[in-house]
């Protein structure tokens, strides 16, 4: 019996023996299979990220050489280095091309073109053109080409306001702004619109005092047989002042054909400051006018009115691209009436400056020199 049971118990052993075998061998089969299909889709993976990778250098290659960018011909390239987690790093950045601005040449003025601008003064002036002038004896202090024609562009408006004055017209008769009063020879801005009404006096005051080109235009028009009667009275009272360079066409400057020399100019200048009137308008600094019920307010185009280190008795300024930078003056400096007269000077303000640099060239020298006689204007 034992040996029996013992032999059935040998018998099992062996059979399950094979079994278990073949079983561990089945799985040990299954698992390489599934190892290797896992392996074979991380391969897929990787080689597709790694082709993704490779076409991103290529395209990033042919964007940075510019062989297949989509740029258009606004756009360009700009190569730069960053630091990304300590390490540099290139990348290629689309920027806007900002259009070519084109170089505009100078403007040559009238007296560029004559060469004016090689003259040299002890002073360094800005001007191609100045006088200094002792009112009070006529004595010439300091000049520089002061017998060049050139325009004069809104210095002309003195003599439209002198013309004015001793034609004895009626200050208080309304003017009235037109069509004829647009500028079309600059096509210059006006803050007088067609239809606007002023009486004579106020067209003359901003005329005078902020170069108001439709005022002066106005102003023109107005006079008995109107604008050609008006501009050939300017020209005679011209050579009546012994003002032999100087021709008008209009009566704002806005011509360049409106010309003059700085010893003509002188001339006008001395004669206009007999007239009070034209002294207290043209150094007024404000002054409101109301042109159809609505008010206006106009500055002084000369800010040395304003600087109470300066006693201006007159003054008028002018541009225009060919006469350049104008301005006319009387002013007393160290109690002498003095006569300044600066044409075609370079920048906004350059005209100031040679006024500020006279002044002090007289305050310090004059005193010293004051018997000293230069040269004298004939009168």
């Amino acid at each position: 019996m034992i040996k029996s049971a013992l032999g059935i118990f040998f018998s099992l052993l062996i059979i399950a023996t094979p079994l278990a075998h073949a079983k561990d061998t089945k799985s040990t089969v299954k698992k390489p299979a599934v190892t290797k299909t896992v392996k074979k889709k991380t391969s897929g993976k990787a080689a597709a990220a790694k082709s993704t990778a490779k076409k991103k250098k290529v395209s990033s290659k042919k964007t940075a050489s510019g062989k297949h960018a989509s740029l258009n011909s606004k756009q360009r390239l700009v190569k730069k280095t960053v630091v990304v987690n300590g390490k540099r790093k290139t990348v290629y950045q689309r920027v806007a091309v900002r259009p070519a601005v084109p170089v505009v040449p100078p403007v040559m003025t009238a007296g560029d073109l004559a060469g004016l601008n090689l003259t040299r003064d002890p002073l360094a002036l800005a001007s191609n053109v100045a006088l200094v002038m002792d009112q009070s004896d006529a004595t010439v202090l300091f000049e520089k080409n002061a017998n060049v024609t050139l325009p004069i562009a809104s210095i002309t408006k003195l003599m439209t306001a002198l013309v004015v004055i001793e034609s004895h017209q009626d200050m208080n008769e309304i003017l009235e702004v037109t069509s004829d009063d647009i500028d079309r020879e600059k096509n210059s801005s006006s803050r007088l619109r067609v239809g606007s009404r002023l009486s004579r006096a106020n067209m003359l005051h901003i005329a005078l005092m902020s170069s108001e080109n439709r005022a002066a235009s106005a102003l023109g028009r107005h006079y008995p047989g109107g604008l050609p009667a008006f501009v050939e009275a300017m020209n005679a009272k011209a050579r009546e002042l012994g003002m032999n360079g100087t021709h008008y066409v209009d009566s704002t400057g806005l011509s360049s054909h409106n010309v003059a020399t700085a010893r003509d100019l002188a001339r006008l200048v001395m004669h206009a400051a007999r007239h009070p009137i034209l002294c207290q308008y043209s150094t007024d600094t404000k002054y409101v006018v109301e042109p159809g019920g609505r008010a206006l307010q106009y500055a002084n185009s000369n800010r040395l009115v304003n600087n109470p280190d300066w006693e201006i008795g007159l003054q008028k300024t002018g541009y225009i691209s060919e006469a350049g930078r104008c301005l006319v003056m009387q002013a007393n400096i160290n109690g002498r009436p003095i006569v300044m007269i600066f044409l075609d000077s370079k920048g906004k303000y350059s005209r100031l400056g040679d006024a500020r640099r006279i002044r002090d060239w007289l305050e310090e020298t004059q005193p010293r020199n004051a018997s000293r006689t230069v040269r004298k204007i004939e009168s």
